[in-house]
């Protein structure tokens, strides 16, 4: 497939047009002409090139790209990153908060679906942009039992759970990576359980107090889960040949 023409169908399917960020989104490292293996990761580390280019991967996508708003000098870490692409012949791609938002293979939206949640709707206000998604559970699952499925559902279990709400899950707002900031939208919007990825000494208290279930499953494992999802979607829509490189941080 034609670089340029896949490129142009991510930047629109993904409408990173439309979402402020911190992340320079999109095409970030140039590479070959033509595509037929892409690869997948969650950040773009030395780790993931390095396999991306052992894969024979023409493009690699990642949800935490290179550059970010600030102008970086390619010296160290960096530059060995950018050469390792160049000289394998591996583009870069990167999609920060435009996949955590997508209703079709967003982090929170493919989460959502895959827990089971129904009515599902745009939630969580991040940068004028409603990043996650909130929905319901019906029946209601024990908080054991919600635990238990994000454990199938990610291959690991939560780095923390704070239990302070009701003793079965209903209402529930799923925003991955870092959002304990979004806490009293959630609560202010009468949910009762609040998945997402980091935790903070800081969250302990106002949770609490707030009598809410919050689950921190991971920053990596909350946002394994769009990558794959893009990946099914691009080997269906063009046939393209697709391998997701798992680096997980264990945070």
């Amino acid at each position: 497939m034609n670089t340029h023409e896949l490129i142009a169908y991510l930047d629109e399917y993904l409408r990173l047009r439309e979402i402020e960020d911190t992340s320079q989104n999109g095409l970030q490292v140039e590479g070959p002409t033509e595509v037929r293996r892409v690869a997948f990761a969650v950040d773009a580390c030395q780790e993931a090139f390095d396999r991306a280019v052992a894969e024979k991967a023409q493009l690699l996508i990642v949800h935490h790209g290179l550059f970010w708003e600030k102008p970086q000098r390619l010296v160290g870490p960096l530059f060995r990153r950018v050469r390792t692409l160049i000289l394998g012949g591996c583009g870069l791609y990167a999609a920060h908060l435009p996949l955590d938002a997508h209703p079709e293979v967003g982090n929170n939206a493919e989460l959502a679906r895959q827990l089971g949640l129904q009515d599902i709707r745009p939630f969580g206000q991040y940068h004028g942009v409603e990043i996650g998604v909130a929905g319901t559970l019906e029946p209601p699952l024990p908080i054991a039992t919600l635990i238990g499925r994000l454990i199938q559902i990610l291959h690991v279990p939560p780095v923390r759970v704070l239990a302070h709400g009701p003793a079965e899950a209903r209402r529930v707002a799923v925003i991955s990576g870092d959002a304990v900031s979004l806490l009293e939208q959630v609560a202010e919007a009468g949910l009762d359980t609040f998945i997402t990825g980091e935790t903070r000494h800081q969250a302990f208290h106002p949770v609490a107090e707030l009598k809410m279930n919050v689950l921190f499953a991971g920053h990596y494992a909350t946002e394994a889960v769009g990558p794959r999802a893009l990946a099914r979607h691009l080997e269906e829509k063009f046939g393209l040949e697709t391998v997701f490189l798992d680096v997980p941080t264990g945070m």
